[in-house]
């Protein structure tokens, strides 16, 4: 027997005793007499308690003894709010547990707790609670935030406002600093109900207000590696800057055939490329994906490194790459002109939109053409004759692109795929990264093309690997929630629309959608849109297929980006020893162990950058509406909740009306019809509605903007004032 073996053996039996009713709670002596334990394996004995202890397996009391978990205790995450309550979320659990504010014991954001369970069924409206009654391990190490001095002291207060406390910083780790240091700060001590938590300065990213500090304090804080390890460099450095003949070897030569990218004017991490042509079928369209794998093996220094960050972060003023720049940049990037290795995806599609066959190949390719989503749309939408002048030769393939795209996004209209159309922020920085501008980007006819087309490949090798019977890394989304759809379909009863099967457990992502295509053009469009959205749960990757529930597929996977994001360059290593007929028993045992922990690596990774994103727009736009204290703009509610009026102005920013600040009546909020009703005037606020508003306060730290309703001047007056559109 392995060691390995006899250790989980003996972890067994003491689990089994320590749960055994014959035994009262054994002290650590009692229990190695028991177990006749010899002086040589006692550390380990030790060793199998703790563990037990931190899965939240068995309990130790204040004397030391060790005694099986009381009935209705749970471990889970804990999960901290600025206002001082939290929830708890249980690995085997769907729901989370309500934690109430005088339940926590002080726990913070991220720790792994013991809880008791206090309401162990929900109610209507309310959720499962609990009661911390131990903190089994730490989630939080290190904290960023600002320095404020006292007399003989000093104190950090923290920027995520879930971590709820400030940190005390003793004399000598006070001395070289001055009020409004950024810091990142190691927490030493996580103090009690009547001591501060202490920490110890481990860097000081420079003064608030100095140029790009706050989005370097983001990125401390969410402690992402900006600098690559020396052995990811090194590697690195054995990667030649062209494609060699040895490369080359053995792939499809695809050089000659008309290829373009179409991305973003700034985009430098081109891994995509497109080849389309007409056939007697209909048309031939190639989706051609920079073959990463070739350069970043499995197990080496570049691919730990990949799994780490698991995605690029695109922030307002910089990316941290998954990849370090001369690969994201360089020879793994589709740059015009030159030779690089693809993996393509090469499909048959019919005139209805039908892909009737496809290919898959390691691939040699040669872009003609790097375009923009703004010359092409120009080509398309708009005939520009200095655009069509200047791409003379492509301008067929671009007309043959929409063509396609249309057929492709009509039938995934009518199999019901969910497209939320919400404009994207865009912010324009000055040199030291102050706020300029703001505006709403939306999407074109290229970006639409795009998006098409790599929607068609991604469900195309999805589907194939599904039936191979493969194990494969899939991107899925699980049908919404009931409840919360049935909460939708009462709200939309107010404007007179209804959904079917609204109310049963299972709903059709058509239904939806139809919803959407009733609603356009309408008042109240981006409220119910919006309001949808919530409705649905978030996507992530899986290693069992359930469908994705947003495109309304049956096979959906990630395999267009492998640069920016990890799974996709697992799934091309996969596709890859596929093609090569490596795929024997040990392969298929080798990554059935590893995908699992893969798939909750990169879901976790990918939510990390999503919230980072996130966090610096918001940061961004209370910086710009600094600039616009006392002024008057016109805005949209865009949600209302017992507290307050978010309005949304046109440029995407978004503040709050307060209900304490709206003192002409007092206002109740009504679940039901998402409104605010004055008490005594019966003057009723709804979602949707057109309001003006001042600008009041903005707080760069909390990330709020807060707004008042304007009512001094009569509406002829507000319309003349500055408007953000």
């Amino acid at each position: 027997m392995k060691r390995t073996e006899l250790y989980e053996k003996r972890k067994q039996i003491v689990y089994d005793i320590i749960q055994d009713d014959v035994y009262k709670p054994l002290k650590f002596k009692e229990l190695s007499y028991l177990l006749q334990v010899p002086s040589r394996d006692q550390e380990q004995l030790r060793q199998i308690l703790d563990e037990l202890i931190q899965e939240g397996k068995i309990s130790v009391t204040k004397r030391g003894k060790y005694t099986k978990l009381e009935k209705g205790l749970l471990r889970g995450i804990f999960e901290s709010t600025s206002r001082g309550f939290g929830f708890v979320s249980v690995e085997s659990e769907e729901e989370d547990y309500f934690v109430p504010e005088q339940d926590t014991l002080d726990a913070m954001h991220h720790d792994t707790v013991l809880m008791q369970v206090t309401v162990a069924h929900a109610e209507k409206g309310k959720r499962k609670e609990g009661k911390i009654i131990k903190i089994l391990e730490r989630g939080t190490t290190q904290i960023v935030g600002t320095f404020q001095k006292s007399r003989n002291f000093g104190f950090v207060v923290p920027d995520d406002q879930k971590f709820g406390r400030d940190v005390f910083l003793s004399k000598s780790e006070s001395k070289n600093l001055v009020d409004g240091h950024k810091v990142v700060i190691k927490i030493i001590n996580y103090g009690d109900a009547e001591h501060k938590p202490e920490g110890k300065v481990l860097e000081v990213l420079g003064h608030v207000n100095d140029p790009r500090v706050d989005i370097l304090s983001v990125i401390k804080a969410y402690d992402v590696p900006v600098e690559f390890p020396t052995e990811a460099m090194k590697q690195v450095k054995k990667i030649g800057n062209e494609v060699s003949p040895e490369d080359m070897a053995g792939r499809m030569d695809i050089r000659d055939w008309q290829t373009v990218t179409i991305d973003g004017e700034d985009a430098k991490d081109l891994d995509d490329a497109i080849t389309l042509t007409r056939q007697d079928y209909g048309y031939q369209l190639g989706v051609h994906i920079a073959d990463v794998s070739h350069y970043v093996t499995e197990g080496s220094a570049l691919d730990k490194e990949a799994i780490n960050r698991g995605t690029s972060i695109y922030l307002i003023d910089r990316v941290i790459p998954m990849l370090p720049h001369k690969l994201s940049n360089g020879i793994c990037s589709l740059n015009a002109g030159t030779n690089r290795l693809a993996l393509s995806c090469i499909m048959d599609i019919d005139h209805k939109g039908k892909i009737i066959g496809h290919k898959i190949a390691e691939t040699v390719i040669n872009v003609d053409e790097r375009m923009s989503y703004t010359s092409v749309a120009k080509i398309i939408d708009s005939h520009d004759e200095e655009e069509c002048k200047r791409y003379e030769n492509l301008v067929p393939m671009f007309e043959l692109m929409k063509e396609l795209s249309d057929i492709l996004r009509k039938r995934r209209h009518e199999r019901g795929s969910i497209d939320f159309d919400f404009p994207e922020s865009k912010l324009i920085l000055d040199e030291d990264g102050k706020p300029l501008e703001i505006y709403p980007y939306d999407r074109n006819c290229a970006t639409k093309i795009i998006e098409d087309f790599m929607l068609a490949a991604n469900e195309t090798i999805a589907e194939d690997f599904f039936w191979q019977e493969i194990p494969f890394l899939y991107r899925t989304h699980e049908s919404p929630d009931p409840e919360k759809i049935q909460k939708l379909a009462v709200f939309i009863q107010n404007f007179g629309y209804f959904l079917k099967n609204g109310t049963k457990e299972r709903i059709h992502p058509k239904e939806i959608q139809k919803l959407l295509n009733k609603i356009e053009g309408t008042e109240e469009e981006a409220l119910i849109s919006r309001l949808a959205l919530r409705s649905m749960k978030q996507a992530k990757y899986t290693t069992n297929n359930i469908g994705h529930f947003g495109l309304s597929a049956n096979y959906y996977c990630h395999f267009t980006s492998p640069i920016r994001r990890y799974p996709d360059l697992q799934i091309h290593r996969i596709i890859k020893e596929n093609l090569h007929g490596k795929f024997n028993k040990k392969r298929v045992n080798h990554y059935e162990h590893i995908l699992p922990r893969i798939a909750e690596s990169s879901s976790k990774t990918e939510r990390r950058a999503d919230e980072m994103e996130r966090e610096v727009i918001k940061m961004k736009k209370v910086e710009y509406m600094e600039q616009h204290l006392g002024e008057v703009f016109i805005g949209v509610i865009s949600g209302i909740t017992t507290w307050g009026i978010y309005v949304e102005l046109p440029n995407t920013v978004e503040g709050m009306i307060r209900v304490a600040d709206m003192v002409d009546d007092f206002y109740q909020y009504n679940e039901q019809s998402y409104s605010m009703i004055g008490e005594h005037t019966g003057r009723v606020f709804e979602l949707g509605m057109r309001v003006p508003v001042r600008v009041k306060e903005t707080n760069k730290m909390l990330r709020t903007i807060d707004f008042e309703l304007y009512e001094e001047e009569g509406e002829d007056e507000w319309q003349k004032k500055k408007d953000l559109n």
